[in-house]
């Protein structure tokens, strides 16, 4: 592995994607960050700068060109991605309709962000990846694709199907050196969460702050493949 390592991390100007990206940032991680934002994105990018390079560029991850962009960005300053962070997640309307109600054309949009743009990142990297022997991956997913909460049916589906992909990922890469992980933060007081149960005090939840620790631990994690509960991995190192 390389010394210095090279991270792309999608919904970094906000959230726990922000929170994980400051972490690497400390550790002198070289950074790539999207997210759709412009203005949420360049703060960040400013920040990170002050202790690492870093490459920003905003765009939508459904958009496959801006995914292309994005990673031949990041392999033109850095010459590799060692890392990708899949963070960015489309939950849909706000507040959550049960399945009988949900539009078809927001499930596909949130399947899009949620699954598709995943995939086409992995598709990205993996190359560079499985030519040097190393790489990490990781997805992050949810409980809403285990359990069954109504009103979460489009999200839960998509999680769901994420961690679905990411387990037959894992055992096609068995033996390349390439690592896949699926990490569900757990339940957490953020933006996204507020607008799934608007009007429902989260204040006592943990913040994206708490959790973030778990993905610097996954940096050194030896398994080629598994599902974390961030919350619960911090909570045993401390």
């Amino acid at each position: 592995m390389h010394t210095t390592q090279i991270a792309l991390i999608t919904g970094a100007s906000r959230g726990l994607g922000l929170e994980v990206a400051r972490l690497y940032a400390r550790r002198g991680i070289r950074l790539i960050v999207t997210a759709r934002e412009v203005a949420p994105l360049q703060r960040a990018a400013d920040e990170f700068s002050l202790l690492t390079d870093v490459v920003a560029i905003a765009g939508d991850v459904a958009d496959p060109e801006h995914a292309r962009r994005l990673v031949a960005a990041g392999f033109e300053r850095f010459g590799r991605i060692d890392v990708l962070i899949n963070n960015a997640s489309e939950l849909g309307p706000s507040p959550m309709p049960p399945l009988e109600q949900l539009p078809l054309q927001t499930f596909e949009d949130v399947l899009r962000v949620n699954v598709v743009a995943p995939l086409s990142l992995i598709q990205l990297v993996l190359p560079g990846m499985r030519a040097r022997g190393s790489g990490l991956i990781v997805n992050i997913t949810s409980d809403a694709g285990v359990q069954a909460y109504p009103t979460w049916g489009g999200y839960g589906a998509s999680k769901a199907a994420l961690e679905h992909l990411s387990r037959v990922l894992a055992a096609e890469l068995e033996g390349s050196g390439v690592r896949v992980f699926v990490v569900d933060p757990g339940d957490m007081d953020t933006a996204m969460h507020r607008a799934a149960e608007p009007g429902v005090d989260l204040s006592h939840l943990p913040g994206p702050a708490s959790v973030a620790p778990a993905f610097v631990q996954l940096l050194d994690e030896d398994a080629a493949f598994g599902r974390f509960e961030a919350q619960r991995l911090v909570a045993v190192s401390a």
